[in-house]
C-alpha cells in the first residue's frame, strides 16, 4: 500500500503561504499583547511602533495609503489603540480590533482593503458594508472614512 502524499503542493493544510505567514504573525502578536496592557502609554507606543514598522515594509502604493490612513485615524479617533493584527495595521477599542488595513500586496490582491470587525457600530438595517476597496485616498475618501470611523466607535 502506498503512503504517497496526494495533497496539492503548497496547500497542505488548505491555506496559502501568505495565509500561513499571517497566522504566524498573529501568534507572535498575541504573545506580545499578553505581556502588555492596552491602557499603558508604553504599550500604546509599542503598538504604534509595530504598526509603523509594518507600514515601512509595504510597497510604495500600499505604504502611501497606510500612512494616510494612520494619520487620518489618529486624528479622527485618538482613543483607538494602534497595533498590528495578522501583520496588518489595525486599531482597537477596548482590546478588540475595530478596523484594519489589508494591504493589496499582503495577499496578492488588486486593491488594499479597509475592513471593520464586529465591534464597529456600522449597523444600518439588516445589511451594511464592512470592508472598502482602496486604490488611493482622496480628500473626499478621507471625509468618508473619518465619518465611518466616528460611526464605528459608537
Amino acid at each position: 500500500m502506498s503512503t504517497k502524499d496526494t495533497r496539492v503542493s503548497g496547500t497542505q493544510d488548505g491555506f496559502s503561504a501568505e495565509e500561513r505567514e499571517a497566522m504566524k504573525e498573529r501568534a507572535r502578536e498575541l504573545k506580545a499583547e499578553a505581556r502588555r496592557d492596552e491602557r499603558d502609554a508604553k504599550a500604546r507606543e509599542k503598538g504604534e511602533a509595530d504598526l509603523l514598522a509594518k507600514v515601512a515594509e509595504m510597497s510604495d502604493s500600499d505604504r502611501a495609503i497606510a500612512e494616510q490612513l494612520h494619520a487620518l485615524i489618529s486624528r479622527t479617533a485618538p482613543e483607538l489603540f494602534p497595533k498590528t493584527w495578522y501583520g496588518m495595521p489595525a486599531y482597537a477599542k477596548n482590546g478588540e480590533v475595530l478596523c484594519f488595513l489589508q494591504p493589496a500586496d499582503k495577499f496578492n490582491t488588486r486593491y488594499s482593503t479597509l475592513g471593520f470587525n464586529d465591534p464597529a457600530m456600522l449597523d444600518d438595517g439588516t445589511m451594511w458594508p464592512t470592508s472598502f476597496a482602496l486604490t488611493e485616498l482622496t480628500e473626499k475618501d478621507e471625509k468618508t472614512i473619518a465619518a465611518l470611523i466616528r460611526k464605528a466607535i459608537g
